[in-house]
């Protein structure tokens, strides 16, 4: 469990690097300004119809994620690929959609593209899934159920 805290760790800093580029910030920030942003306790009560959309990697997702009635993980560079066919054709393009990833930018911008591609019912969730652990919350993965201990 430590290597994988390790591994989390490490992706969180590389992130954060990322988005010290002035272009990737300028995207990030053009898609939180038309879209809108939720926080985690708005999901403390979840609809059955919300989609939960991790667009985080697979390893990523395998090692918790947000348990909803509907949990769709697509990673965000397979979005505009898989929406139409994973949610499209499934939901219809007014599901309700809660998109999160690890920090909230990826999820802000799989949002704001799920918008263009004409989905008319998507949020994000603001801080990501880091920000849903830091308020207490819990995720699961393959071994059960967990919280932050801090």
């Amino acid at each position: 469990m430590k290597n994988l805290y390790n591994k989390l760790d490490r992706y969180v800093k590389q992130c954060d690097e990322l988005l010290l580029n002035k272009y990737l910030k300028a995207l990030v920030h053009e898609a939180k300004e038309n879209i809108e942003s939720i926080q985690p306790e708005d999901l403390y009560v979840l609809d059955k119809d919300i989609i939960l959309l991790d667009v985080r990697e697979p390893e990523e997702f395998s090692s918790g994620y947000i348990n909803a009635h509907k949990n769709l993980p697509i990673p965000r560079g397979k979005l505009e690929f898989m929406a139409l066919e994973k949610i499209a054709k499934e939901y219809g393009q007014d599901a309700k959609i809660v998109t999160y990833c690890l920090k909230g930018p990826r999820g802000a911008l799989a949002a704001y593209q799920l918008k263009k591609l004409g989905f008319t019912n998507v949020k994000n969730l603001e801080g990501g899934i880091l920000n849903w652990i830091s308020k207490g919350n819990t995720i699961h993965n393959y071994l059960g159920e967990f919280t932050l201990v801090t």
